[in-house]
């Protein structure tokens, strides 16, 4: 039984997630296996480091692609988005009140996060202080990194 609760994507990630599971399935897979033979080939299993190191990535394959199946058995795909309120597959322009700074961030959820693409979940602080919110709305934002306030520019 999976431990995984359900999970929050766009259809891209899914598209993404399906994606990176064909390829362990259909590439990566079946040389892990070829692989495995030929280090059987080599002779004694016991001291044969060829077999050990492909036993290993067999392990990494087979519990990532367990990983990506359960995701996907339980992935909320979110296609329609409204632009009225924040909600996951929006991207938001925000402006720190701070300094003026703007920022664009697109709401995701948690599997699809890329805080370096500026992609972040919908389970970090400053997506939950601005999802169910509209355009011109400040609010502040609870961070590990102290509180801030941001306003809501843009909302597509």
């Amino acid at each position: 039984m999976s431990n995984i609760k359900e999970v929050y994507i766009t259809q891209k990630g899914l598209e993404e997630l399906e994606e990176e599971l064909n390829i362990l399935k259909l590439e990566r897979r079946p040389a892990v296996i070829n692989a495995l033979k030929d280090a059987r080939a080599l002779g004694d299993l016991s001291e044969n480091a060829e077999y050990d190191a492909a036993r290993t990535e067999q392990a990494e394959v087979e519990g990532r692609i367990a990983e990506l199946e359960a995701m996907l058995d339980h992935a909320i795909v979110i296609k329609e988005v409204s632009t009225d309120k924040v909600s996951i597959g929006n991207v938001v322009t925000l402006k720190y009140v701070d300094d003026g700074d703007t920022e664009k961030y697109s709401i995701v959820g948690v599997k699809e996060a890329d805080p370096f693409a500026n992609k972040i979940s919908n389970e970090s602080p400053i997506a939950k202080a601005i999802m169910g919110l509209s355009v011109g709305t400040i609010v502040t934002v609870d961070s590990p990194n102290g509180k801030y306030d941001v306003e809501i520019l843009n909302i597509a």
